[in-house]
């Protein structure tokens, strides 16, 4: 039975498009033994998080073998992501094999305050100890501030962080550094 990757793309006009590039890279790079799910998100030009969760849970539920899921995101989407993952059911909790964060922003830093999407602030606390994090961001990311990935760090300081340069905010339409710490994964 193959491993189900739900990835979650990011906001904005055309970001489904340019989303599923990555998504597609990762599938390519991960072969045959996974299966890369990316959703198009509701109103992803103008998004509510109440909407994006209850997608996210179609989506998990018409998944078969679904109680052991990869979860990885990008932009929007990977904060989209940690968010549903840190408020889910401890049942949602339990399925988590991983979480791989791309260019994540963090609502509640300077000039990027909206509380539909802010974490609680005990969202650190809200996941599985044992659950490998990963989180990946381009100091020349042209839309998500480098300096956010210092505030995940801070929080999720269990969590492998990647940094990288001249990727920008699209990592080039290529995830195979995610691929292969996803492959990498001991998945029981």
């Amino acid at each position: 039975m193959k491993t189900h990757v739900l990835f979650i793309h990011g906001a904005g006009e055309g970001a489904y498009d340019e989303d599923k590039k990555l998504a597609d890279s990762l599938q390519k790079a991960l072969g045959d033994d996974y299966n890369v799910v990316c959703p198009q998100m509701p109103n992803g030009d103008n998004p509510e998080y109440a909407a994006w969760k209850a997608h996210i849970d179609k989506t998990l539920s018409s998944l078969d073998n679904a109680d052991r899921v990869i979860f990885a995101g990008h932009s929007l989407g990977a904060s989209v992501l940690l968010k549903y993952l840190t408020e889910a059911e401890a049942s949602i909790r339990e399925s988590i094999v991983g979480i791989f964060l791309i260019a994540a922003p963090y609502w509640g830093a300077k000039d990027w305050e909206f509380e539909g999407f802010a974490l609680r602030e005990d969202f650190a606390d809200k996941l599985p100890i044992e659950t490998p994090i990963h989180i990946y961001h381009s100091r020349d990311d042209e839309w998500v501030p480098f300096s956010h990935l210092a505030l995940y760090r801070e929080k999720l300081p269990q969590a492998s962080v990647r940094e990288f340069d001249g990727r920008g905010h699209q990592f080039n339409d290529d995830l195979s550094e995610v691929a292969v710490d996803i492959a990498n994964l001991t998945i029981l």
